[in-house]
């Protein structure tokens, strides 16, 4: 007799670039070597940056939408997923951003475990105050918040944290009823794509890079004032910093130019082969101020490069400081560059480190993480 599969459904708003889509992608690559999963990855919008990562992903795109409001008619569009489910028949539903949630909740199937990925500290969970009743903005979000713990509670819903500040933050904004439906368990990487066999060592030129949405909260544009100092300290520096093009990248290139630092900056945009980059640099810079996770920061990790960053909040969880990496509390240039230069006028510190960093990130090998998760499945 043929043991029956598990069959998991796995649902994302888009495949646009982002830690979560290459967490969902990781998993999916490695449920294709396991006999007894069956798995489907729904995609919500055609778009796709990872043509190289999932061409081996069993993925179905669903044209289905939702537009909740208080005061108008809600707009509400699931027959192409209420297909899919009929075909597939999931036992696992499992979701990775808000929108997921509001349209694979909409009509609970009976037999079937939902699970939400918490891969931030979704503004749409926050409590609301008294100035909700003030705005149709905030009032619309306060029922679509009502009306998704409603569904939360009939299906027993889990939720996957990526961090102790998100598992901390859902504790603290979703019903008590549902705190016991809440775990913990980091994110992982594909640690073999990015392991860097080449031992370290820095040389006269130090390669920094970061990775990165080019977003406010990322806070790029700090780095630039990083690069001036170690450049007044007679450091030959180049900053790459990877990400898509935004109005943001402007900003950054004419804070260079101001400061006669172009010849220290390359902006290569988006990169299909992220770990041939991370291969050529020395040390992993991150300035951003909020930070779920950190994904980057392992991969960086694997590939040899100890890490510099700013406390962005879910980042502690993986920053042991003078091991690893660096994380500091303020946002100071000087500080930052400081320890940069730590790093680089010690060959000693900056080779320990580097091996850490690497013997670090296996511990958060995607095998070993998908062998965690389906566990979690079952239990």
């Amino acid at each position: 007799m043929i043991a029956q599969k598990l069959k998991i459904l796995y649902c994302v708003q888009s495949l646009g670039r982002g830690g979560a889509e290459r967490l969902i992608l990781d998993i999916c690559t490695e449920l294709n070597n396991r006999s007894d999963v069956d798995y489907l990855l729904v995609s919500f919008s055609p778009v796709n940056e990872y043509q190289l990562l999932s061409e081996n992903v069993k993925i179905k795109y669903c044209n289905s939408n939702i537009t909740l409001s208080i005061l108008k008619r809600n707009v509400i569009q699931i027959e192409s997923l209420q297909q899919i489910l009929s075909d597939f028949k999931p036992d696992i539903i499992h979701s990775n951003v808000y929108v997921c949630e509001l349209l694979t909740r909409e009509i609970l199937m009976p037999n079937v475990k939902y699970f939400t990925h918490c891969h931030n500290n979704m503004p749409e969970f926050k409590s609301f105050g008294f100035k909700t009743f003030f705005s149709k903005l905030l009032l619309t979000k306060w029922y679509e918040k009502k009306r998704i713990e409603k569904k939360y509670k009939q299906c027993n819903n889990q939720f996957i944290a990526i961090s102790q500040d998100t598992y901390s933050y859902f504790k603290k904004n979703l019903p008590k009823s549902l705190h016991k439906n809440i775990y913990l368990l980091p994110n992982a990487i594909n640690y073999q794509k990015f392991r860097n066999n080449s031992v370290k060592s820095i040389s006269e030129k130090v390669n920094l890079i970061m990775i990165g949405h080019m977003s406010d909260y990322k806070n790029q544009i700090f780095l630039i004032d990083v690069i001036e100092i170690l450049k007044m300290k007679g450091i030959t520096v180049r900053l790459t910093l990877l990400g898509d093009w935004r109005e943001n990248c402007i900003k950054i290139i004419d804070k260079a130019k101001q400061k006669g630092l172009t010849d220290c900056l390359d902006m290569p945009g988006i990169v299909e082969n992220v770990e041939n980059y991370l291969f050529e640099q020395h040390i992993y810079v991150h300035s951003a101020y909020y930070e779920p996770f950190g994904l980057v920061l392992l991969e960086a990790m694997a590939a040899g490069l100890p890490v510099v960053c700013l406390d962005g909040g879910g980042n502690r969880d993986i920053i042991e400081n003078g091991k690893n990496g660096f994380i500091l509390e303020d946002q100071n240039s000087i500080v930052f560059a400081d320890k940069i230069m730590e790093l680089v006028s010690n060959q000693k510190l900056y080779s320990s480190m580097s091996c850490y960093a690497q013997e670090y990130a296996k511990k958060f090998d995607i095998t070993e993480y998908v062998d965690k998760l389906i566990q979690l499945y079952f239990n």
